[in-house]
């Protein structure tokens, strides 16, 4: 099989899979599995913290949260795809393993994608995402940087190359004003103006 196949088939059997994004490599499953999710967190040596849901379109995000259309719908076709995070209001609370202490907002992510992790997601849709690096050690913008108990524990690895390895902007919309979480890639002053006229 195509690295590609290799990669859809793990994320349908459960396996977590590293794929190349627009800033680091990410570790990515299935978030439509609450053990998928665990996994990720326990590989990161971690436990209980939010996880994205990255995505090759805005669609794709509304369509495992369908509340995110309308209005929210508009502002991810503005700001996305770029090197943004944004934490949104999730009223459902659907998947909620992935905000957990926070199950009433999601992150949601679409990256401009390298193209066969793009063709991934195009073909399998949505998966629980964050950085391929244990936790509190710098993220990796190549794949011989990430962890070997993280490769090893994956389903897949695409390897893109190096990335530029500055992560996401984390912007936290679910409040009545724009909070940056985490200060990163891209251009937070434009983004907070273009989230401010809305």
């Amino acid at each position: 099989m195509s690295a590609v196949e290799d990669a859809v088939a793990a994320l349908r059997t459960g396996l977590p899979v590293v794929l190349p994004t627009d800033t680091v490599y990410g570790l990515c499953a299935s978030p439509h599995e609450p053990a998928a999710a665990k996994r990720i967190n326990e590989l990161k040596g971690r436990s209980d913290h939010p996880i994205a849901l990255l995505a090759a379109s805005s669609q794709a995000l509304t369509d495992c949260v369908p509340e995110l259309s309308g209005r929210w719908q508009k502002l991810l076709d503005q700001l996305l795809p770029g090197p943004y995070t944004l934490v949104l209001p999730n009223p459902e609370r659907r998947l909620p393993w992935l905000s957990p202490g926070r199950e009433a907002t999601i992150g949601v992510r679409v990256p401009e994608l390298p193209g066969q992790a793009r063709e991934v997601l195009e073909r399998f849709g949505a998966v629980a995402a964050t950085s391929a690096n244990r936790h509190g050690e710098p993220d990796p913008r190549l794949v011989d940087q990430i962890p070997g108990e993280i490769r090893s524990a994956v389903g897949a690895v695409l390897d893109a190359g190096e990335l530029p390895g500055i992560p996401s902007t984390v912007i936290d919309l679910s409040g009545p004003e724009p909070v940056i979480l985490r200060a990163g890639a891209g251009d937070t002053k434009g983004a907070l103006a273009t989230l401010r006229r809305e």
